[in-house]
């Protein structure tokens, strides 16, 4: 039977455990990136989740699905400031939170942090949600492009959470509108971070199982080396009002039992891993940690990235002005070997020795006359002009004046 959605998660071939969290149900479909490392990224996730959870139900229209969305997600947020109040060692801990309610054919979107939401529609794959890390507020203001985010020390900060650190975070929603043969994919960054969009559409294109999808996306990501923790949430959209798993599934963190207790860290790279994927293996990703969305914090990332780019181009710089140093040199040098060199040919009806090369470069000459001897080309023999004509090469100046030598003996 063909699933109209599925859920999946992996922990990835670098990460020691999975902070992230998925759910798949009846209306709802929610995907959470822990944040924290071991000292509870998973654990923040889990609980988003599963208070999230109840939204999972009919709702009369989708305004109300929307204000409900919202109001899990700050429930959710005041149970992890509860959390870290009653285990401090968990400070600090946060999560990303991007969901959708299927509420007939609109959807009601709540999105904070960097997983992401989005359609594919008539071939075409569009991100729906905007990422809210510092790296993204970079490309909007035009600063910088967004390859160049992908590959930017600061793409793992993040300026909007869920977690300890505000009770009333900011949190986008939206309705949208949905038809049928739509399909919605929600992911955290251990799938949109190492897997283009452009293969990601053709994945969605060539497997119309929900599960089917959600399992070859993963694939896909481990493909890569998958460094971070990756979960996938795919829903297909279709005449009936929802878009049901064969049962609500929770994975990733959320299915397994909730635990407080701080993990052991553990970086060991696998050998398989190893084998496979011998440099994307090795590159263990920087733990997302949230920053807050202040405009001074804001303005020394900005000033910190302006000097990068300051250092950047002065480095590019030096380096063209070395390259360029090393061609004039080589191109010094090379003249002056060929200036080394002499050959015997014709100028202006007269037998010459030549200084330097027979070869030019485009238009301009590496030879020039050194000596005119006064024959006359048309004096020689036909053998001895054909030759001429030809150029003679010269060990040195002394071999090409003495070859001038020899044919004044034949003129003789």
């Amino acid at each position: 039977m063909t699933s109209l959605s599925a859920a999946g998660s992996h922990v990835g071939k670098v990460r020691s455990n999975n902070q992230d969290s998925g759910y798949a149900g009846t209306h709802l479909f929610v995907v959470a990136d822990g944040m924290g490392g071991h000292a509870g990224g998973d654990v923040a996730s889990a609980i988003a989740i599963q208070s999230i959870a109840h939204v999972d139900r009919p709702f009369d229209s989708v305004d109300e699905a929307e204000n409900a969305l919202r109001a899990a997600l700050l429930e959710a947020n005041g149970e992890l400031a509860e959390s870290v109040f009653q285990h401090p060692e968990l400070t600090g801990m946060g999560t990303t939170v991007s969901g959708v309610v299927r509420v007939g054919d609109r959807l009601a979107l709540a999105h904070i942090g960097d997983s992401r939401i989005y359609r594919w529609r008539d071939g075409e794959l569009t991100q729906i949600t905007k990422d809210h890390t510092f790296v993204q507020r970079l490309v909007d203001s035009g600063r910088i492009t967004a390859e160049e985010a992908a590959v930017h020390p600061r793409r793992s900060v993040l300026m909007r959470v869920l977690g300890d650190v505000d009770l009333n975070p900011e949190i986008d929603t939206e309705i949208v509108e949905t038809q049928p043969g739509d399909r919605w994919l929600l992911c955290s960054d251990g799938l949109s971070g190492f897997v283009s969009d452009e293969r990601v559409a053709e994945l969605l294109v060539e497997h119309t199982d929900a599960s089917a999808a959600v399992g070859a996306l993963i694939d896909e990501s481990l493909d890569e080396g998958a460094p971070d923790n990756v979960t996938v949430v795919v829903v297909d959209i279709d005449e009936s009002p929802t878009s049901s798993a064969p049962q609500p599934v929770m994975v990733g963190a959320a299915a397994q039992p909730l635990t407080y207790a701080a993990k052991a860290p553990k970086r060991s790279v696998r050998l398989p891993a190893l084998l496979l994927h011998p440099l994307k293996a090795v590159t263990i990703p920087e733990d997302e940690h949230f920053e807050p969305e202040s405009e001074e914090f804001l303005r020394e990332l900005i000033a910190e990235d302006a000097r990068r780019k300051v250092r950047r181009r002065i480095t590019w710089s030096i380096g063209l002005v070395l390259v360029a140093a090393l061609v004039v040199g080589a191109l010094v040098a090379g003249y002056q070997w060929t200036q080394s060199r002499f050959f015997v040919g014709v100028s202006d009806g007269q037998v010459a020795v030549f200084q330097g090369v027979q070869q030019g470069i485009g238009p301009f000459p590496l030879s020039s006359v050194y000596l005119e001897s006064g024959i006359d080309v048309d004096d020689l023999s036909p053998f001895t002009r054909q030759r001429v004509e030809a150029t003679i090469n010269a060990d040195d100046l002394p071999d090409a004046l003495s070859i001038i030598e020899r044919l004044r003996d034949e003129l003789d």
